[in-house]
């Protein structure tokens, strides 16, 4: 359920996927970049475990698309600027050594749009990433808008999208076990307001200011 809403969003902040050249930062087992490919985008998804890419080839070879994987640190990416017409960055600055880095790296490579997502502060995900981190389990980084577009800002990128997915955390979600469930729920948060206000991850997509 979040992989298939995660591919309508953005299919709908990409708008036209055919022939585009989009760049996928921290591809894992490749589900974004081998759904892109699937488009007929050309795809380079570059990702640093070689265990995830070896996976992701496989999976890319199963369901007969191309895709361009490379070993890679989002920190420091390999490529010119604005050599990608699309960046997509998912799942990643959550944990990455220096998000605001990645983020810029991202737009430097980027010709117009990048979109990423990330657990916002002002959610469930806040709370939730606080008290692993007070019992010293791994947590995860939340960030605000307001940190997120100063990062924008700084690299010439505006928010030109966003959309919010859950309120209630996935840990919720997954206990419950239940798909209708959830749509339910979540259906019932958006039409009192909630979603505007505490979803998270929260999916942002920029452009390139003009």
């Amino acid at each position: 359920m979040v992989a298939a809403e995660q591919t309508r969003v953005l299919a709908n902040m990409i708008g036209r996927i055919h022939e585009r050249t989009i760049l996928d930062i921290g591809t894992g087992v490749g589900r974004t970049a081998i759904t892109l490919a699937a488009g007929a985008a050309f795809v380079t998804a570059i990702d640093s475990s070689d265990v995830l890419l070896a996976e992701a080839r496989r999976r890319a070879a199963d369901h007969v698309v191309k895709v361009n994987f490379l070993r890679g640190d989002a920190h420091a990416l390999d490529f010119k600027p604005h050599s990608f017409d699309v960046v997509v960055c998912m799942g990643v600055l959550l944990s990455v050594r220096d998000w605001r880095q990645c983020l810029a790296e991202a737009c430097r490579v980027a010709d117009r749009l990048v979109i990423f997502d990330y657990p916002s502060t002002r959610s469930a995900a806040f709370v939730h990433s606080a008290i692993r981190r007070l019992l010293r389990r791994d947590g995860y980084r939340t960030l605000s808008r307001s940190a997120v577009e100063r990062a924008l800002e700084r690299s010439h990128f505006r928010v030109r999208s966003v959309h919010r997915q859950y309120v209630m955390p996935m840990w919720f979600h997954r206990v419950i076990g239940s798909r209708h469930f959830t749509a339910w729920l979540e259906d019932h948060f958006d039409r009192i307001g909630l979603l505007k206000l505490l979803g998270s991850p929260v999916t942002i997509c920029a452009e390139r200011a003009q």
